[in-house]
């Protein structure tokens, strides 16, 4: 598939390379994220940190080193979407249950007893958005669930009520951007939060 950059040079999503953030890559994923840590400091700790830790993060750097902590310990953090040697895309993936904020949600509680793995948020570099980039870097998580035996990917994202959100309203993802990854909505309890699974058909 190829789209086209503002800039008028041509985008290959088939050339994007998928990886999971490492201390290898590490640097990458911190040049994504930049100065503002994708959003208001926030690193991607929102769910995985208590509100009071979270906020507090976003002002002396807590969030950047708790992001850093996990990534140097080794956890499954996220993947990122590599293009000509430059992050371009984010996707926070691990165990639902290292999402402290999941657990005790209203609207997407466990609908099983599978262990799945949750993509709460997500993030692409502004230049590269409406490019095919997300569902390039979602394609990568289905291969990255087979390749780890990971039963089934589950995620969160908005279905549009109006024609323009601003970008940082969109961080959960756009539905129509899973489903055409291959994500199904397995519960609409949040009509337009659904939760979409992609089940792991090799295990």
């Amino acid at each position: 598939m190829v789209t086209k950059q503002r800039d008028g040079v041509a985008l290959r999503t088939d050339s994007i390379k998928v990886q999971a953030v490492t201390k290898k890559n590490w640097s990458l994923f911190v040049d994504l994220f930049g100065e503002r840590g994708a959003c208001g400091n926030c690193w991607c700790m929102y769910y995985r940190r208590s509100m009071t830790d979270f906020v507090a993060g976003k002002k002396n750097d807590g969030n950047f080193r708790a992001m850093r902590k996990l990534v140097w310990s080794g956890k499954p953090v996220g993947l990122i979407a590599i293009f000509k040697r430059k992050a371009v895309a984010w996707i926070a993936l691990a165990p639902r249950r290292d999402f402290m904020k999941l657990s005790k949600s209203r609207v997407h509680k466990p609908i099983d007893d599978m262990s799945v793995w949750s993509i709460p948020c997500t993030f692409v570099r502004k230049e590269f958005r409406n490019r095919g980039v997300s569902v390039a870097i979602l394609k990568g998580a289905i291969e990255y669930a087979a390749k780890h035996k990971i039963p089934a990917l589950e995620a969160y994202p908005t279905i549009p009520t109006q024609k323009k959100y601003p970008d940082s309203f969109l961080w959960v993802g756009l539905y129509k951007s899973f489903k055409r990854a291959g994500f199904r909505i397995v519960d609409r309890t949040s009509r337009s939060r659904p939760m979409v699974r992609f089940y792991n058909d090799k295990n």
